[in-house]
Formats: structure tokens, sequence, C-alpha cells
């Protein structure tokens, strides 16, 4: 997928502008996919493609081999390059695919008309042309009635369109939750017949579509779908739900709607509260960057702590104790779950203000610096070593608590205990 552009007008300019040169050459072209789907529906796209009757030499010919990429060129797929704000954008030559024996790539491709290109594709949604220069849809797949339906629907055969990329039954996921349609149920019973193909799939495309559920509207209905059409235990395994716990994945799936600024590592933390351990198996699983796994670890273990304490058992705990968790990068992450929480009736109201108000205070507050350093406590006389280190942190709980508030003060009270 292109990368996103920076100026949303820059980028539509910059695709009208590929569409024209390559008409002006003599070659069909369209705008293909997504941000005909997205044009139609009134959003505007993320990026653009084009899919055209010119061969990848053609293209690279028409706007030349220092503005293209021929990275995919194999399957007919040229990247030409625009202005920094305007991006890129891929241009595909008209193609049959043929079998794919890897569950991902075509074994191979033949050039071919626009009408058959279409139905190549995954999603009739996706299987839309537009000519921009005349405000033309061609539209050999049904895409427009689904689109007025609001229905996801494979392209020919279901089952084909799965076999040929696994991680379509993935995106017929996000789709559907993303734009709140329907699953066509031919569509959905091919899924569930076959969920455990979407193992095969590489995790980082599976971590990247999970990403691309979380942190987008939908996203409840997103896990409900994964759930339901067995997809979860299959990608979501350290966390997916027995039947008998069914329930809590949904009171789940509710909490994570409930997100204010939701990401993946936050929505793994409301599946996965109950077990840090199998949170860490399933970031390994699914090769999240080291900050996303540390990060769905802390937030499991901080609701492991503080997700059934009530307010007033908050307000009694020494500062030492809560500090761990109001000083974090994630602290202002796990007072949005608390809240989600609390919304949801899994976690006291009350006890999720609090905190929420408590990470709120200036962070020279919630994380004042220590009072002694290894330096001062070595030219105390406190040799190196682990006594140094207890003795730092005892000297940080006495200053979180209160009991000591000047160097002097610490100093003292670690040399005379």
């Amino acid at each position: 997928m292109p990368a996103r552009c920076a100026d949303p007008a820059a980028a539509r300019d910059f695709a009208l502008t590929v569409v024209d040169g390559l008409r002006r050459a003599g070659h069909e072209a369209y705008w293909a996919g997504g941000c005909v789907r997205d044009e139609l529906l009134g959003r505007t796209p993320a990026d653009y493609d084009v899919a055209t009757a010119a061969r990848p030499e053609q293209v690279r010919d028409i706007f030349g081999r220092r503005r293209t990429l021929a990275v995919g060129a194999a399957f007919g797929v040229i990247t030409v390059l625009g202005p920094r704000a305007a991006g890129q954008v891929e241009v595909a030559t008209f193609r049959a695919d043929a079998p794919s024996t890897d569950g991902r790539h075509p074994d191979g491709v033949t050039f071919c008309s626009a009408r058959e290109d279409a139905r190549r594709r995954d999603f009739t949604i996706n299987g839309l042309f537009l000519d921009p220069l005349t405000g033309a849809v061609h539209d050999f797949v049904g895409g427009r009635d689904d689109l007025a339906a609001g229905i996801v629907r494979a392209i020919g055969m279901p089952a084909q369109r799965f076999a040929e990329d696994h991680l379509r039954m993935l995106r017929a996921i996000r789709f559907t939750a993303f734009f709140g349609f329907v699953l066509d149920t031919a569509t959905r019973e091919a899924i569930e017949r076959a969920p455990h193909l979407v193992a095969t799939v590489s995790p980082e495309r599976v971590a990247a579509e999970l990403r691309a559920m979380m942190e987008r509207p939908g996203r409840g209905q997103a896990l409900e779908l994964l759930e339901a059409t067995g997809l979860a235990r299959e990608i979501l395994a350290d966390v997916a739900p027995r039947p008998a716990d069914r329930p809590r994945w949904h009171e789940s799936a509710r909490i994570v709607a409930a997100l204010d600024e939701p990401d993946l590592p936050l929505a793994l933390a409301a599946l996965g509260e109950d077990s840090p351990a199998a949170m860490s198996r399933l970031a390994t699983r699914l090769r999240l960057s080291n900050h996303e796994g540390r990060t769905a670890a802390w937030l499991t273990e901080a609701l492991r702590m503080l997700g059934s304490a009530d307010a007033a058992a908050l307000r009694s705990w020494p500062r030492s104790r809560l500090q761990p968790w109001l000083a974090h990068d994630a602290t202002p992450a796990l007072a949005d779950l608390l809240r989600a929480r609390a919304t949801e009736g899994r976690g006291d109201p009350a006890a999720a203000a609090w905190f929420t108000a408590e990470a709120g205070r200036p962070h020279a507050e919630r994380d004042p610096p220590p009072l002694l350093t290894g330096a001062d406590l070595l030219a105390a006389g406190i040799p190196a070593g682990p006594a140094l280190g207890d003795a730092l942190a005892r000297a940080r709980v006495l200053q979180l608590d209160g009991a000591v508030t000047t160097k002097a003060e610490a100093l003292t009270a670690i040399l005379g205990g």
C-alpha cells in the first residue's frame, strides 16, 4: 500500500496527473480500489491506486526512470513518485492472477482487460474503477449496489478469494467493522469454514491488520466478528475465550469500543487482563515491536494490581506503591483503560476518576527527582554493590511516602537505618 501523504489535496491532484499522463500516451487508466470506494462514500482517500492497460515498462517510459520504482514489476505494479506533499501512486497493469500456492502471492500474472482485473480483486466494494477525468464509475462486480446496501461481499467464490490471500479474511472483518457494514452470508460462511488458514499469514501482516482494526471506529464490532468467525482463536489464541467465557469477551469488546485513545497494546490489555504471562506470549507471537510488547505487558500487570481496587483503597495506598503506575509513559493509556472498564461495569468508576485525576498532575509531582543519587551514597561510605542499590530503593520509598523531604534527611534516615 502506498505511504500516506501529507496533503490530501496534493495527493489527489497528483493521482489525477498520473491518469492524465497515461491517457495522453494512449492507455486506458482509472483510479482503482479503496480510493474509489472512499470517494463514493464521501470520504477522503488515504492514498490512490491507478489501474491501466499500459504495461510496466510503458509506465516507466511515460513517467521516467528517476520518478518510478519497479519493486512490484513482476506483478505488473510500478510506483510513481510524486512531489513530497503528494506521496506516491501505485500504477498496476490490468491483470488476472494465477492460483496461489503460498496463500499470499499469485504464482503468476497475465495482463488482461479492466473487467477481468476487477474479478481478481478481494471485495466488490474494492473492485470499482473511477475515471477521475469524467467522473464515470466502471462497475463489473456489483460494488456500487453493495456500497449502497452496506455489504462486504467477496468477489466471485469467497473460498477462492481467501485461498488466494488468507489475510483477506481479516480484511473482511476490518472493512465490515470500520464502515459499519454487514458481512455477506456466503463470505462469512467461507471464513467460518477455514479460519485456520489465517495461521499461515506472517505475524507482521496479522499485527498490521489488528492495529488498523483497533485504532479505528468499529473496533468493538471487529472483536465480536473475530470471535464469532473463529479467527480470534487463531490469531489471539492466548486471550481468545472458551465457549463459557464468551460473555466476558463481549464485555471486553465493549470496553475496547469505549476507549478514547485506542491502540493495539491497549486493546490487547483489555482482552487479556487476567494474565500478564499470556500477554507476553501473545506479543511474541504477533512479533510486536519491543515498545508495543512492553506496553501491553505493563498495562496487563497494572490491571492486575489496580483493576479491582476501589477509590478508598487507592487513596489509602502509600505513594511509593502507586508511583510506578503514575509515572510511566503509558500512564495516560492506563487511565483511559480504567475509565473504559468502569463504564462497562468492570471496575469502580470513582477509582477510575481518582486515578485519572492523579495521572493528570504535573510529572514533577508524580515522579519527583530522587533526593539521593548513587554518588551521594558512595561519598557517604556505602560501597558499590547490592547494598548501594538497596539503600537507593529505601531512600526513594521514604521520599515518595513523605517521610523525608531533603537530601540531609534522606541521608540521615539511610545511614542511621
